[in-house]
């Protein structure tokens, strides 16, 4: 009776106990099915960005070494040679004096245009919601749209400008706003400025809000007027958002195309020209693939460079005790 009893207690004690893998086999199940999961939301994404930016870059860095005119097989291997032509262009020299020509415009200029307006526009001013809307406008419109518009405006005897500039005593600029070399890229800029402002504005603006009001109002306790709490306060906690507001600043200056096409195609005489629109215009209208491509892979190599010393240099303060070693945060 005793023994029966005890192996009917052993049955029920083995029907009552999981049936299953041992732990080391759940835990590596486990780990497999986490690592599909990450596979099957990663895949797509790195697959479209083999695709549409590793592989672009490779075939103009091969293209770069030949001299091909984008039809037939590429048999005229030059080297360095589409290199070379480069410090000899005075075309490609140009465009690189026109870009850092947009670049210290656009930090001096439009960026402390744009956060005067950001800091204007977060005090309590009526109708301060509809500014900022007007003010942001601008950005949402496309660059074809604004390249139209402003060409209208800078017709030549019939725009808008010529005008303005006829009211204002001001008749030597009539008829040169796009038209001549001295001109066209304080023009440029303006456009510029009245498109991408209003972005960085924006961003400073979010900035502004995210900063304490009791830090202004301790400061403002211990006697601290309006310039010293921007001065010392203000400021000082912007500085994120101002670098980060800078480096798309630096890029976009660097990388223009479609607003300049547009308006000016880089003319007149070249004086407008940018390193994108030289690609555009050896790679599709000289058919100078080639080098064009040479000269792409110029201008991806500038924004690697900056990218990577601005972070490094510039944005590290930015990153210390944000991120660390293991990954973790």
């Amino acid at each position: 009776m005793p023994s029966s009893v005890s192996t009917l207690t052993e049955e029920r004690t083995q029907d009552a106990l999981p049936v299953g893998p041992p732990a080391p086999a759940r835990s590596l199940l486990r780990g497999l099915h986490s690592w599909a999961s990450v596979a099957w939301f990663l895949v797509p994404a790195l697959a479209l960005f083999l695709v549409f930016v590793l592989a672009p870059i490779a075939v103009a860095v091969c293209t770069g070494f030949f001299k091909w005119s984008g039809t037939g097989p590429m048999d005229d291997f030059v080297g360095i040679g589409n290199y070379v032509r480069l410090l000899d262009d005075q075309v490609f020299l140009g465009d690189l004096g026109h870009g850092l020509y947009l670049i210290v415009l656009s930090v001096t200029v439009q960026l402390p245009f744009a956060l005067f307006t950001a800091v204007l526009l977060n005090q309590r001013l009526r109708g301060r919601a509809v500014y900022r809307m007007l003010f942001f406008a601008p950005y949402i419109l496309s660059e074809v749209v604004t390249a139209v518009l402003f060409t209208m405006i800078f017709l030549p005897g019939a725009g808008m400008a010529d005008h303005l500039a006829g009211a204002l005593g001001l008749e030597g600029l009539r008829g040169k706003w796009l038209a001549d070399p001295s001109t066209v890229m304080p023009t440029l800029f303006v456009v510029m400025t009245w498109k991408y402002f209003g972005f960085h504005m924006m961003l400073f603006l979010a900035g502004l809000q995210g900063i304490p009001g009791e830090i202004l109002e301790a400061a403002s306790i211990d006697g601290a007027g309006v310039w010293q709490r921007f001065r010392h306060v203000t400021l000082p906690l912007l500085g994120p958002t101002i670098r980060i507001s800078a480096f798309l600043s630096v890029i976009g200056a660097i990388q223009l195309f479609d607003l300049v096409w547009v308006m000016t195609a880089g003319g007149p005489n070249h004086s407008s020209e940018t390193m994108a629109i030289s690609v555009f215009q050896f790679g599709f209208k000289r058919y100078q693939v080639g080098y064009a491509s040479a000269i792409s892979v110029v201008l991806f190599m500038i924004s690697l460079v900056f990218s990577l010393f601005y972070q490094r240099y510039v944005l590290r303060r930015d990153l210390v005790g944000a991120v660390t070693p293991g990954g973790g945060r």
